[in-house]
């Protein structure tokens, strides 16, 4: 008969709130304190929550960002992305935004964490969360610089300017 391993313990976890708990990883297994390291359900549960408690940064940025605003483009936030979560992203241009504050200062996890998106076809660009809150328009020109164009709408399909000359 096979032994039965014993459940994992939880711990508490640091969240924004200061509540939660987490279970109890091996030793060297990636931190589910940075979204890592809780199977596909807990991750969506993590990025619902990190949603839920937003810097003042991010808060800012999403506005900026969200319902199409910028230029027709479609950001999602707190997107799961493989065993990470991005703060920003943009499915269609393969775009992620994160907005950093002090402890992500030449952070070896971030370096590791964004070679992993970028092999996966995402293009990864950071600001700083003191940029975002004092200069918008230069964080929007560097995200629309970072975007493809837009595809021109298809007049075959009834998609160009209606009222246009014939």
């Amino acid at each position: 008969m096979a032994e039965r391993s014993a459940p994992p313990t939880l711990l508490p976890t640091l969240s924004h709130k200061g509540r939660g708990l987490s279970r109890d990883t091996t030793p060297g297994s990636p931190s589910p304190l940075v979204g890592e390291g809780l199977g596909r359900g807990g991750l969506r549960n993590r990025a619902r929550e990190l949603r839920g408690n937003q810097t003042d940064a991010e808060h800012r940025l999403w506005k900026l960002l969200r319902a199409q605003r910028l230029e027709g483009w479609k950001f999602r936030r707190q997107l799961p992305i493989g065993r990470y979560i991005a703060d920003f992203a943009c499915p269609t241009a393969r775009l992620i935004i994160e907005a950093d504050g002090g402890q992500h200062n030449e952070n070896a996890h971030d370096a590791m964490r964004d070679r992993w998106l970028t092999s996966q076809g995402w293009r990864v660009i950071r600001f700083w969360n003191t940029d975002i809150l004092t200069n918008e328009e230069g964080v929007l020109s560097a995200v629309l610089a970072s975007l493809p164009p837009l595809p021109n709408p298809s007049p075959t399909r009834g998609e160009g300017l209606s009222g246009a000359p014939d």
